[in-house]
């Protein structure tokens, strides 16, 4: 097992390098002006020949990036997707229901944002989980 995540966990830190396909999001609906922080979005291949595809977010430290620990967040299943450690525990940003429109939610900023000192990888997983 311990080999299993430290081959993971080295694929991630290249993961920036090696995307294929990766997006930068600037912003959310429903989220006044742009983000204040730098969130991507992408999958990373898994396997031999990268055959296995995980979705994950990465949000950067928004104190240092070069000098801050990389963090990564798996959320418990089956088939959980990481978005909700990303908007319901320690993302920069939660849900605002006291602002929200019907079923439509509107965002806010999370003051106890874990990526005020942390570089964060989500993964999604199992395969198939998320996007």
């Amino acid at each position: 097992m311990g080999s299993i995540l430290s081959h993971l966990l080295l694929s991630l830190l290249v993961f920036f390098i090696t995307v294929q396909s990766q997006s930068i999001i600037k912003s959310l609906p429903r989220f006044a002006g742009d983000l204040p922080f730098k969130l991507e979005t992408g999958y990373i291949g898994v396997g031999e020949f990268d055959d296995v595809q995980l979705f994950c977010y990465f949000i950067e430290s928004e104190r240092s990036p070069k000098d801050d620990p990389m963090m990564l967040w798996l959320t418990r299943g089956p088939g959980c997707s990481s978005l909700s450690g990303l908007i319901y525990e320690i993302g920069p940003s939660n849900f605002n229901y006291d602002n929200s429109s019907g079923n439509r939610p509107s965002f806010l900023l999370n003051p106890y944002s874990w990526t005020k000192v942390a570089n964060i990888i989500f993964l999604d997983q199992p395969v198939g989980t998320g996007f």
